[in-house]
């Protein structure tokens, strides 16, 4: 097998056989897409917690304490969906213990890589307020902000194993319930610490620790009550040392991934500095189409994601081609609902985001090409979903870099030429390229992970 390949071992037989059909696309991806949407809602009302104390620098302290963990939190992303990719391999193998052995691993990997955040707080905080550079006021709020808020990270980033787990099995409405549990408890439990107690933006931090803590505990009481009723896992079993080479180089290309995304993201926010303050508060405004519609790619991305993995694993290639193609048009279909409904709406939205004349006025120009991100991202997504559920994480970081490379083409030259359309034009590159050479990936690893009867 191709050295890019990093396939499921093969079970002595095939898993058990199943039927992609609508419903079941349906079943793991619109529970899906509720539970990301309900992500906004925290960060709105922790910004209006905050702003009710009328401080600029306590807001200040917490946009750019929201940055820091944006970048913290979306690194370790990999326990959510690497694991989702393993144990979906499992399920579909009908292999009990080694989907129990899989969410251990990330489990123990998460309480330890949380307890080295928690403990680095501090230096986390400082790092954090050097980058941001922001007034002395705002770097101590963030400050405080932050070491707080890192308290929570080894249950933080158990509940992105836990949720991996879950979604793994293709148990979206699971997903869901869960998601609701941590979201609805950090948003009252900041209502009541950052508003009612007056405690104000650590008060708000407070209340993100303690949801996360109650979110840890009922996600792992289900899971645990779940692998109780099974034969007791050996600890030799759970630190097999293959397996765990599997898991941390898969972890390590999708971690790889998301600091490319992430790179990418800042650099077209920096090019858009680069053409003036109204320009950079336009993209801004503007980018909150792209991250609002990626809520709903996510959940036809986690699909796919659930799908392939279970094909995989129960080595049923019909099932895995099923997969990508109704998760390919559910995902197009959404994305052009998605952008009919910006191009429509969009100039009413931008105006209910900011009241600046200018901003408006300049918002209306480049308004297409936010709109037109839903569509060039569908197969971004979906692709990344598909590989890794496959568990083809190199291929996925390969092709990262490959995009990325192609986006720096583009945004050293389009701007120059085209201004802020330019930028708008390199996104799309970069959206396109990731899809296309994913895209373009498929069918040599489909010969080579499901191989032609002799």
């Amino acid at each position: 097998m191709d050295a890019g390949v990093e396939a499921a071992p093969a079970p002595s037989t095939a898993g058990r056989p199943f039927t992609v059909t609508n419903r079941l696309v349906l079943s793991i991806a619109v529970p899906m897409t509720l539970a990301y949407l309900t992500t906004p809602l925290l960060g709105i009302t922790d910004t209006a917690v905050v702003g009710q104390f009328g401080d600029a620098a306590m807001l200040g302290g917490l946009a750019a304490g929201a940055i820091v963990f944006d970048l913290v939190f979306s690194t370790f992303n990999f326990l959510r969906s690497g694991t989702s990719g393993l144990v979906a391999q499992a399920f579909g193998s009908g292999d009990g213990r080694a989907e129990q052995a899989w969410f251990w691993r990330a489990f123990m990997l998460a309480i330890a890589i949380g307890i080295v955040l928690a403990l680095a707080g501090p230096a986390v905080a400082w790092a954090g307020a050097l980058f941001i550079d922001g007034e002395p006021a705002v770097s101590a709020a963030m400050k405080s902000y932050v070491i707080v808020r890192l308290l929570c990270a080894p249950f933080a980033l158990a509940n992105y194993a836990i949720l991996g787990y879950v979604l793994g099995r293709g148990e979206g409405m699971l997903g869901l319930f869960l998601q609701i549990v941590l979201n609805g408890a950090n948003i009252l439990l900041s209502i009541w610490l950052g508003l009612v107690l007056g405690w104000g933006l650590e008060g708000v931090a407070w209340g993100t620790v303690c949801g996360e803590i109650i979110a840890f505990v009922i996600g792992l009481g289900v899971v645990y009550r779940r692998f109780s009723a099974l034969p007791r896992l050996s600890m030799a079993a759970v630190f097999d040392r293959a397996a765990l080479r599997r898991m941390l180089a898969m972890n390590g290309d999708i971690m790889i991934r998301s600091f490319v995304l992430l790179s990418a993201f800042a650099l077209v926010a920096r090019q858009g500095a680069q053409l003036g303050t109204l320009t950079l508060a336009v993209n801004a405004v503007l980018m909150n189409f792209f991250l609002v519609a990626g809520y709903f790619l996510d959940g036809f991305a986690t699909a796919a994601e659930q799908l392939a993995g279970r094909s995989v694993g129960a080595r049923q290639r019909k099932s895995f081609v099923d997969a990508i193609w109704l998760t390919s048009l559910w995902g197009f279909a959404m994305s052009g609902a998605v952008a009919v409904v910006v191009m429509l709406t969009g100039d009413a939205l931008v105006a209910f985001i900011t009241t600046a004349p200018g901003v408006r006025e300049a918002a209306a120009t480049y308004l297409p090409w936010a709109a037109l991100t839903a569509v060039s991202g569908v197969l971004a997504f979906q692709m990344d979903g598909v590989f890794i559920g496959a568990t083809w994480s190199r291929d996925m970081r390969n092709m990262m870099l490959l995009s990325f490379a192609l986006f720096l083409a583009a945004l050293f030259v389009l701007p120059g030429l085209y201004g802020n359309h330019g930028i708008w034009a390199a996104l799309h590159v970069f959206l396109l390229a990731r899809g296309l050479s994913l895209s373009a990936m498929v069918p040599l690893r489909l010969r080579q992970t499901f191989p032609a009867p002799a």
